[in-house]
C-alpha cells in the first residue's frame, strides 16, 4: 500500500507538458518563434518533440530542414551537417532541398575560416583542409543540380574561394616543407597547388618554390623547366625582378 501511495504521489507531482494537446502546427509554430528569438536549444528539442508526435506530413518535413539551422547557429556543426544530410536522403525532391545543400556547404565553409587562423608557428602539414573540400563539393553539387536556384550564385562565389584557399593552403605547406629542407615534399604540394587549382593566385609562389626546390636538389633540367614556365605566365613577378643582379640566376637571390 506505502509503495502504491508513493508511486501515486509521484505522479501527481510530475509536471504536465503544456505541448500534449498540440497539433503539428502549434509545435512548429512554437519551435519558430523560440528559434527566432535565439532559443536554439528550445526550439530543438520542440522540433524533435514535433517529428515524433507527427512523422508524416509538411511541418516534420520542414521541423527536419529548420533543426539543421539552429544546429548550425548553436555551433554544433557536426549535428548540423547530419541533419541536412539527413533531410537531403529523406527528400531528395523536395522544393527545398537545393537549401539543405546550401547550409550543408556553408557549415563547412566557415570550419575553412579557421584553416589559417592560428597558423603561426604550427605545422602547417598537419592542418586539415577536408571541411573546404567537402564544402567545395557541396556547392558544386547545388550549382550542377540547381542551377536556377537562389543560392547558386553565392555558391559560385564560394567555390571560387574555396579554390584559392585550398591553393594557397597547398603552397603554404610547400613554404613550410621548403624552410626545412625537406625540397621532395615541398615539391610535391607545390605541384598539387599548381595542377589541382587551376588560375589560383597561388601560383606564382608555387613556381616560384617549384625552381628553388628543384634547384636545392640539383636537378636543372627540371628547373630550368619550371623557370621557363615561370617566366611565360608571370614576366613581371616580384620574384624575377633581380634575375639578373650580381650576375646570379634570380633563384639564388631569394632565401
Amino acid at each position: 500500500m506505502l509503495i502504491a501511495a508513493l508511486a501515486l504521489v509521484g505522479c501527481s507531482s510530475a509536471p504536465d507538458d503544456e505541448t500534449a494537446n498540440w497539433d503539428a502546427q502549434k509545435l512548429y509554430s512554437e519551435a519558430k518563434t523560440l528559434m527566432n528569438e535565439g532559443g536554439y536549444d528550445q526550439a530543438i528539442k520542440m522540433f524533435e518533440k514535433l517529428e515524433s508526435r507527427y512523422p508524416y506530413g509538411r511541418y516534420a518535413q520542414q521541423a527536419q530542414l529548420d533543426t539543421a539551422y539552429a544546429y548550425y547557429k548553436s555551433d554544433e556543426p557536426e549535428l548540423a551537417i547530419l541533419a541536412t544530410e539527413r533531410f537531403i536522403k529523406l527528400h531528395p525532391n523536395h522544393r527545398d532541398v537545393d537549401y539543405a545543400y546550401y547550409l550543408k556547404g556553408l557549415v563547412n565553409f566557415n570550419e575553412n575560416l579557421g584553416l589559417f587562423g592560428d597558423a603561426t608557428g604550427k605545422d602547417l602539414s598537419q592542418r586539415d583542409p577536408r571541411a573546404s573540400r567537402e564544402a567545395f563539393d557541396t556547392f558544386r553539387e547545388l550549382v550542377e543540380r540547381f542551377p536556377e536556384s537562389k543560392y547558386a550564385e553565392d555558391s559560385r562565389l564560394r567555390m571560387q574561394y574555396l579554390v584559392n584557399s585550398l591553393a594557397a593552403y597547398e603552397v603554404h605547406v610547400a613554404r613550410y616543407y621548403y624552410r626545412r629542407n625537406a625540397y621532395i615534399a615541398a615539391i610535391n604540394r607545390a605541384q598539387a597547388a599548381i595542377t589541382q587549382y587551376p588560375n589560383a593566385p597561388s601560383h606564382e609562389e608555387a613556381l616560384f618554390l617549384l625552381v628553388k626546390s628543384y634547384d636545392k636538389l640539383g636537378l636543372t633540367e627540371l628547373r630550368d623547366d619550371a623557370d621557363r614556365v615561370m617566366q611565360q605566365n608571370f614576366a613581371d613577378s616580384k620574384y624575377l625582378t633581380s634575375k639578373h643582379k650580381e650576375g646570379r640566376p634570380w633563384w639564388q637571390l631569394w632565401e
